[in-house]
């Protein structure tokens, strides 16, 4: 009889165990999603090279692929500039050493010196590799 209240009490405690694990580990991912957000407006090569897998595939709305290189040079050379950014209704999910994260981002920006307003769905999977979380990939759709 003793067994059943045993084995709930276990059961509890692993799936709080798992739970606090999981919020942990999107924490971490929110933080890599900040990173990267403050990054798109500032430009700093540096953070956008940290936070970007080597292997990123970069999905645009208008279904244009850039890789890493390309992806960290047209924001770090602000041919891609972004003056501001919002990030909406963003819902994170941890499986494993995956994350995907999804958004809707509302932007302001000034590509070619010409001002706009940007509003997107967007879709991005994360990695942990070696104990940080890099952006694999994005993509991005229109939305009103």
């Amino acid at each position: 009889m003793m067994k059943k209240p045993i084995t709930l009490i276990i059961l509890m405690f692993m799936t709080l165990f798992a739970t606090a694990q999981q919020s942990k580990e999107e924490t971490k991912v929110a933080a890599a999603v900040e990173k990267m957000r403050l990054a798109m407006i500032s430009g700093n090569k540096a953070d956008l090279e940290s936070i970007a897998a080597d292997n990123l595939t970069y999905e645009h709305s208008n279904l244009r692929l850039q890789h890493k290189a390309d992806f960290v040079e047209a924001i770090a050379t602000k041919k891609s500039d972004f003056l501001k950014i919002d990030l909406l209704d963003q819902t994170i999910t941890v499986a494993g050493n995956t994350a995907i994260v999804r958004h809707v981002l509302k932007a302001d920006s000034n590509d070619g010196g010409v001002p706009g307003k940007v509003s997107l769905g967007i879709v991005l999977v994360w990695e942990k590799q070696k104990g940080d979380w890099k952006l694999l990939a994005r993509r991005a759709f229109k939305v009103n």
